[in-house]
């Protein structure tokens, strides 16, 4: 899952409404750009242009400052219009966006057509092209004869950059003005394609054909406002849905909440049967971000049985990394514990976001030749070092009880260092008032507690890890 960031943010147009605005009334912004400035800038002099819708303005500029980082290829496109602040920081990024519809293309069997043409310099516009509609036809040509649906469109981000594979792509909507807006950046991203619905989505499902596949991305807000992380509590309702889901597609897909208890969530909708397949915990840049579901339903008794054998398929994605495993094969293994007292010269293993979140540890220690440093700290430890161990790696420097004396003498030297705590009694904050270190510099200090239950401090350094060039 690659995070495309070849246009630097000073060569990206402004959006063609606020490139005009500014430009009739004589508005200047500071150079270069800093995130927030504009917006803030332009809030102050609000009252010196009644005749300026304001708060659309706003938008427009703070909608496309954090699509920059989010969704540069959308930032670069100058006809892209925004929504106000809610949508933007729902929405998802450019880079998970482009994971679902690798996904999507997978589940329906094109998955080919993704690294030849979503990947494709040509199969966007850059700043300042547009598509032609030549370009348009191609896109549809090549792309699936089936339909997908996506039953909560929102800012019509995930519908984007799935409906491009193909011939029919169905965006469902409530919100009119979400509607209008997302008909325009359709057309100018060149979705064809693409029908806008405003309705209902579950109102929608109610009447709609079968399709190839469904996407729903539930609310996770309730009516104070306050973010949800059940199922039951999202909106709609997957669960009270899932019958009429599976019936209406071959493939159901739901994005959910990284908070969510992935292992209840799946028991929650195998009621029907083993209809989850696959669960995939996405993370970018060790950041958990979204909690992917995918749901299929067989037919007939012979589908049925082999439903009942296929174990579900887990995918844990970190940026580029993805360590995938068969839930049967991670109930079965066991997790091998260090049997010796670690020390200095050995190397520190810390899983990264999405691996933690699955809980998936005796896999890592049947996978790769390190040991856990006990069952509840989720910290490992090799003799060798693993450069291509999915998380953060570290060299031993020294190990410390937190015997006074020995811990002073581990600590000599060390005026700041980065400091985390793994089943451990005291917070982070606490532990460095004790030892009176300061946050930060290259030097990160591990406290935790061993499979015979003493307290650590593992003081470490980062590994050098050999690059692409230096290979």
């Amino acid at each position: 899952m690659k995070q495309k960031n070849d246009i630097s943010h000073s060569e990206l147009p402004l959006p063609r409404y606020v490139r005009d605005v500014l430009s009739k009334h004589n508005i200047s912004l500071p150079s270069p750009l800093g995130e927030g400035a504009g917006v803030r800038l332009l809030a102050l002099q609000s009252h010196r242009y009644p005749d300026i819708d304001m708060p659309f303005l706003l938008d427009q500029l703070a909608g496309w400052q954090t699509a920059r980082t989010k969704l540069p290829s959308w930032a670069a496109n100058e006809d892209i219009i925004y929504p106000p602040h809610l949508s933007m920081e729902q929405c998802s990024s450019e880079q998970t966006a482009e994971y679902k519809a690798r996904l999507v293309a997978r589940l329906v069997g094109v998955y080919n057509l993704v690294s030849s043409d979503l990947n494709n310099d040509c199969s966007r516009p850059s700043a300042g092209e547009e598509t032609t509609p030549k370009q348009q036809e191609n896109h549809v040509r090549n792309s699936f004869e089936g339909s997908f649906c996506d039953l909560t469109g929102g800012f019509g981000v995930d519908f984007s950059f799935i409906a491009r594979r193909f011939k029919r792509a169905i965006y469902v909507e409530q919100q009119e003005k979400l509607c209008e807006l997302v008909r325009h950046n359709f057309h100018a991203l060149g979705l064809t394609q693409a029908e806008v619905v405003n309705d209902d989505g579950t109102a929608y499902l109610h009447q709609l054909d079968h399709v190839s596949v469904l996407f729903l991305d539930p609310a996770r807000r309730n009516e104070q406002g306050g973010k949800t992380v059940l199922i039951s509590d999202c909106t709609p309702d997957v669960l009270a849905l899932e019958e009429e889901l599976l019936e209406k597609a071959d493939t159901v897909v739901i994005k959910l909440s990284p908070m969510l208890d992935w292992h209840r969530a799946v028991d929650e909708l195998n009621r029907l049967g083993n209809v989850v397949r696959e669960v995939h915990i996405v993370s970018v840049r060790n950041e958990c971000k979204e909690l992917l579901l995918v749901l299929q339903r067989t037919k007939g008794e012979k589908d049925d049985k082999m439903a009942t054998e296929k174990a579900l398929q887990v995918f844990c994605v970190n940026d580029e990394s993805i360590v995938s495993y068969s839930l049967d094969e991670a109930l079965s293994t066991s997790q091998r514990l260090l049997s010796a007292v670690p020390k200095a010269g050995q190397y520190l293993y810390e899983p990264n976001a999405s691996l933690m979140k699955a809980g998936c540890f005796a896999l890592l220690t049947a996978r790769y030749p390190l040991s856990a440093l006990s069952l509840n700290s989720h910290l490992f430890v090799s003799e060798e070092a693993i450069n291509e161990f999915p998380g953060r790696k570290f060299e031993i420097t020294a190990v410390s009880s937190f015997n006074k004396k020995e811990l002073r003498r581990s600590l000599s030297r060390i005026e700041k260092a980065n400091l985390a705590v793994r089943n451990f009694p005291m917070s982070v904050a606490d532990l460095r008032k004790r030892l009176k270190i300061k946050e930060g510099g290259d030097i990160y200090l591990f406290a935790t507690t061993d499979a015979e239950s003493n307290h650590l401090l593992f003081v470490c350094k980062k590994t050098a890890i050999p690059t692409c060039d230096s290979q």
